[in-house]
């Protein structure tokens, strides 16, 4: 799973990165602290903050010669921008090289917006986030970019499920060129399951499935400490997991998909013939005040929820599992059954070991992944200014 530098050159733009996150992970540092938590040996991590404060990525408090000098990201260093493109919503964040998101905006989107005015919108909100926040255009890095869709290998989004104004566009090279800075693109869910893993609740942990439960359903994964994408760019679209061959229609064009039994727009079609509900929150509402057919279609899309994840479980071996997304609003009324259907299909001694968690950086884990994903491209921005030492 994991790859490993071929070069002199890559395992120093590689140490240059485990020094970076370490920093941004932790905070403040001394050079022993950092040597400590990275493996690294003193004087090679000695050789990358003296390299990274010359080029202006890291700043040392105190001078780099004093003992015990902090060393931080600094903040003249940069910014960059996370866009979170979703089914029916656009949400733009502006974050210093630290990761803290330093001013957000959201608006409401219409699920058949192009790609083209998606873009121009994203760009005016980055301009607006970006004066928000205090901070010039010229100061932005780069930028992560989510859709709530798999990104193919060859960088074109292929399915038109949740976006069907951007199928076979190539979402990187158009974003680069509405941005005019470097840009990653990747799987909402993906990003979700990397801020869970970095900042939230599957912090600590080397393999994780995040689970954003939405309009549709999606899936991430991070193994082995990376997020895994597979062969195709289409790993964790746990939404379209057969349940029942006979099952409902799908939008996907099969019957029986997880989605159609736990996917928001599912639930709420079946709710409208009991009573009303305008979105998965307000479903979520009603779940959580008492009515009892919002709690019975909630608790029921647990229990198909944790039959579907625990394939996933006895196949991966995984230990912890991120529920996210706005059906997770719903807490424990979801997740119980979750856990409960679980305990029924996997294997010992999984059975009683798998945890089932709520997201801790939900309505921002997508929005905190675009982030991290843009800070990558900023930290081999950086690495490709320095000299070898």
């Amino acid at each position: 799973m994991s790859s490993y530098p071929a070069t002199t050159a890559q395992l120093r733009a590689a140490n240059q990165e485990r020094v970076v996150r370490t920093i941004r992970s932790n905070g403040p540092l001394s050079q022993a602290e950092i040597a400590s938590r990275t493996q690294l040996a003193p004087p090679t991590v000695s050789g990358i903050v003296r390299d990274l404060v010359a080029c202006g990525f890291l700043h040392s408090e105190g001078g780099m010669g004093r003992r015990g000098s902090r060393v931080t990201i600094a903040q003249e260093a940069g910014v960059v921008a996370g866009v979170d493109v979703g089914h029916s919503h656009l949400e733009v964040s502006v974050a210093d090289l630290g990761g803290t998101i330093l001013r957000s905006r959201f608006i409401a989107l219409s699920p058949d917006t192009d790609y083209r005015k998606a873009l121009a919108l994203a760009n005016s909100l980055v301009d607006e986030t970006l004066s928000g926040a205090g901070r010039a255009r010229e100061e932005l890095r780069a930028v992560g970019l989510a859709v709530p869709a798999p990104i193919g290998s060859d960088g074109t989004l292929d399915s038109g499920l949740s976006l069907p104004g951007w199928v076979g566009v190539d979402v990187r090279r158009e974003a680069e060129a509405v941005f005019l800075c470097p840009t990653l693109v990747d799987n909402d869910a993906n990003l979700g399951a990397l801020a869970e893993w970095t900042f939230g609740a599957a912090r600590g942990h080397n393999d994780v499935l995040y689970i954003k439960l939405g309009t549709g359903v999606g899936g991430g994964f991070v193994l082995d400490g990376r997020v895994y994408r597979g062969n195709f760019g289409i790993a964790g679209e746990l939404g379209h997991l057969t349940i029942d061959e006979y099952g409902p229609l799908c939008r996907c064009g099969n019957r029986g998909c997880l989605e159609a039994y736990v996917g928001g727009a599912s639930l709420l079609r079946q709710y409208a013939q009991v009573g009303e509900a305008v979105s998965v929150a307000s479903l979520v509402a009603s779940a959580v005040g008492g009515d009892g057919s919002a709690r019975r279609l909630i608790e029921d899309a647990g229990r198909h929820l944790g039959k579907a994840v625990s394939v996933v479980v006895n196949l991966l071996g995984l230990s912890i599992v991120v529920v996210g997304g706005e059906l997770s609003e719903a807490n424990e009324l979801l997740l119980d059954e979750v856990r409960a259907s679980l305990r029924r299909h996997v294997i010992a001694p999984l059975d009683q070991q798998v945890q089932v968690l709520a997201s801790t950086v939900e309505r921002s884990a997508s929005s905190l992944g675009c982030v991290l994903l843009a800070l990558d491209a900023v930290e081999f921005r950086a690495n490709e200014s320095l000299r070898p030492g």
